[in-house]
């Protein structure tokens, strides 16, 4: 029995298109493998001897090895969607059948946006669908000006609110979508997602104090099961604000992926027992949506530079499992996540080298989790742990 599980989310890393890939306009999509083209080859040592290469195919600068030092596959998503919220959601247990709405075509409805102004006392502008660091250069100085928030959308279900820290406070910020988030319940809305920035005009950064205020899973994950049986959870980065807190004895929020790693590894010091789950968000925020190659590659490289001491601090009764929740292709023209196999890389137990193969759905890691930890599974998954015992 697992004494420790470490489920890491490096968030967006997509490894090739997935069969229904063209059902979501991503036909093509391969975020690792164009990435590693944009820049010439990706320089991963560690992922390198761990198998991504084995599991990807075609991978410049990280070719397959004869013997990984971890277990390796894919795994393709079974929920509709392609957002954050379904993929963490079914790497826990969850899968979702219908998606949630978007509404990148028409913005949202003039009803639900006046239903907010009216109890949160605040105007919006903009309201369509856009890149967030495009859309605060262009309207920032309107909001600076007028004090009006500014209300956009993308490709997922998402009621994205931005507002200049200067300007609006953190805490009002929350308040507004806290509000927002009970008026899109009845739209099928996932997230509202409070997008804070800092700045002058022509220079405007957004800030890591971002939260994320999602619907609540409609079924046990694996995070409720562990707890409810007495197992320690944690979550680090933006777990908390995707499962809406449920599930967890213990959140940590963090300022990028060096950030979340080095709170994974201070966890894996003062935790003899648990479930920790870790969102690593720069990929995704920093570098696939703003179609930056060169930084998701270097991005990986941070990732990368800290696989030895986290399987170093694994103890023989503990399991690290790296995997992501969609694509991000930041070499597609767009700034949307894509519909794509993500990675799946095992260390611990006897894992290293088990070609564990395409697998069927991102459950399966809910499924092995809860059963090397010894708790009943959730609903969806096949469990591998017999593969890699």
């Amino acid at each position: 029995m697992l004494e420790r599980a470490i489920v890491i989310v490096m968030d967006s890393c997509g490894a090739g298109e997935a069969p229904d890939a063209p059902d979501y306009g991503d036909e093509g999509s391969d975020t690792l493998g164009h990435t590693a083209q944009a820049v010439g080859g990706l320089d991963l040592p560690n992922f390198q001897i761990a198998g991504l290469g084995n599991l990807h195919g075609n991978l410049l600068g990280v070719p397959a090895v004869e013997s990984p030092t971890m277990g390796f596959g894919k795994l393709a998503e079974a929920s509709a969607g392609k957002d954050s919220t379904t993929g963490h959601w079914e790497i826990a247990g969850v899968i979702t059948e219908e998606a949630d709405a978007t509404f990148t075509d028409t913005g949202f409805p003039t009803a639900l946006v006046e239903g907010i102004e009216e109890e949160s006392g605040h105007k919006f502008f903009g309201n369509y669908a856009a890149s967030g660091t495009v859309i605060i250069e262009d309207l920032g100085p309107r909001h600076i000006e007028t004090g009006e928030l500014i209300l956009y959308t993308s490709a997922d279900s998402v009621f994205q609110i931005a507002a200049h820290k200067d300007v609006v406070p953190l805490e009002e910020l929350y308040r507004v979508c806290r509000i927002a988030r009970k008026h899109c319940n009845d739209y099928r809305i996932g997230r509202i997602i409070a997008r804070p920035f800092e700045g002058e005009p022509g220079a405007f950064r957004r800030t890591y104090e971002r939260q994320d205020f999602a619907l609540p899973p409609h079924a046990s994950t694996m995070l409720d099961i562990a707890q409810e049986h007495g197992i320690p959870t944690l979550g680090i980065g933006k777990i908390e604000d995707l499962f809406t807190g449920r599930g967890l004895d213990r959140a940590v929020h963090t300022e990028g992926d060096t950030d979340g790693l080095e709170h994974t590894l201070r966890a894996l010091e003062e935790m003899n027992r648990g479930l920790l789950m870790i969102n690593l968000v720069d990929l995704d925020m920093v570098y696939g949506h703003r179609e930056n190659p060169e930084g998701y590659a270097m991005g990986l490289g941070v990732i990368d530079g800290y696989l030895p001491r986290l399987t170093e601090a694994l103890g023989p009764k503990d399991l690290l499992i790296l995997a992501a929740d969609h694509g991000n292709d930041p070499t597609d023209g767009s700034t949307d996540h894509t519909r794509e196999y993500v990675p799946l890389l095992v260390a611990g137990l006897n894992a290293a080298g088990v070609d564990l193969g395409t697998r069927s759905t991102y459950a399966d890691v809910a499924a092995t989790v809860c059963d090397g930890l010894g708790i009943p599974s959730p609903s969806a998954g096949t469990s591998f742990l017999e593969d890699i015992t």
